[in-house]
């Protein structure tokens, strides 16, 4: 995709200027659509199949018009199943996807094949190995979906789908911000967008990694994600229309207030954590101490 520079002397201007904390900022690293080239070519088999139906008859348009239709629903599949896998991969806590969206692409290419060797008059065996050729050639070029859920020995089921919930609407606000923000063109404050947004999964992720911190930053997950994705729908319609100077800098400052606020209450959870480990490990101490058994860092001392 083409991206409009943002140099010296593009026509956003000198980006040194800007004022507040945002001078300072760190470029976040670039977000890859995991997807991929691969499974945006699987949309043009039906493309070609709904094309070379017509001429052979009702019946035969018929089954290609499906057949193409079929391949259609398996290359949406393929697409969103390598982007939950990501996102399965990206995280230390997950389940595994609810729906198995590469198997069930590979089912669909195969049914697809199958009519596809109908529609161009090939007997039924030959299009039965066609399919699962097709289907063995899929699960070959992009595998299966995660079938374990990892990093949940000895976490409470319930307590995990809370986390689950509040996690997935965090993520839609995310999203939500990044869609609205691309109305207002500008480069730099998509990047600056995009320096909060992995503050903000930092702290995802040590919410998914120990349940029990939930209680502490569900506001920020919940209210605080609302509140900013309602503020860049706002500045980026007002932007768009006006590139006033000083929405911007507001819309800057507020992004500065919520990354602060996001780093603190992400650190604060981690100190929280290994204040709970030392407790643990005081009380086991002299647990250990009172049956008799001596600790030899303790007898050192």
């Amino acid at each position: 995709m083409a991206q409009r520079y943002g140099g010296k002397f593009s026509t956003q201007g000198d980006t040194s200027k800007d004022t507040g904390k945002s001078r300072g900022f760190v470029q976040a690293p670039a977000q890859v659509d995991a997807a991929g080239l691969r499974s945006n070519l699987m949309f043009l088999p039906p493309l070609a199949l709904a094309l070379t139906s017509f001429g052979g008859g009702p019946v035969y348009l018929a089954t290609g018009l499906v057949g193409a239709a079929v391949w259609a629903l398996a290359a949406v599949l393929t697409r969103e199943g390598l982007r939950a896998e990501a996102a399965y991969h990206d995280r230390k806590v997950a389940r595994r996807p609810a729906l198995p969206r590469k198997m069930l692409a590979s089912v669909a290419v195969a049914a697809g094949a199958v009519l596809a060797g109908i529609t161009h008059q090939s007997d039924v065996i030959s299009s039965v190995i066609y399919g699962v050729i097709a289907g063995g050639l899929h699960v070959a070029a992009f595998g299966i979906d995660p079938l374990r859920s990892k990093g949940m020995e000895g976490v409470d089921t319930f307590q995990q789908d809370r986390v689950a919930r509040v996690v997935d609407e965090a993520e839609n606000y995310l999203r939500e911000m990044s869609d609205a923000l691309l109305r207002a063109n500008d480069r730099k404050m998509e990047t600056r967008l995009a320096q909060f947004q992995a503050k903000a999964r930092t702290l995802i992720r040590t919410v998914e990694e120990d349940p029990r911190d939930l209680t502490a930053a569900r506001r920020y997950l919940g209210v605080y994600l609302m509140g900013a994705r309602d503020a860049t729908v706002k500045f980026a319609d007002i932007y768009a229309r006006t590139r006033d100077a000083q929405a911007r800098a507001d819309y800057a400052a507020l992004l500065d207030d919520l990354e602060q606020n996001f780093d603190a209450r992400t650190q604060s959870l981690l100190l929280d954590d290994r204040s709970d480990l030392n407790i643990e490990i005081d009380v086991l101490r002299e647990r250990l101490q009172r049956e008799g058994v001596h600790i030899a860092s303790q007898k050192n001392e």
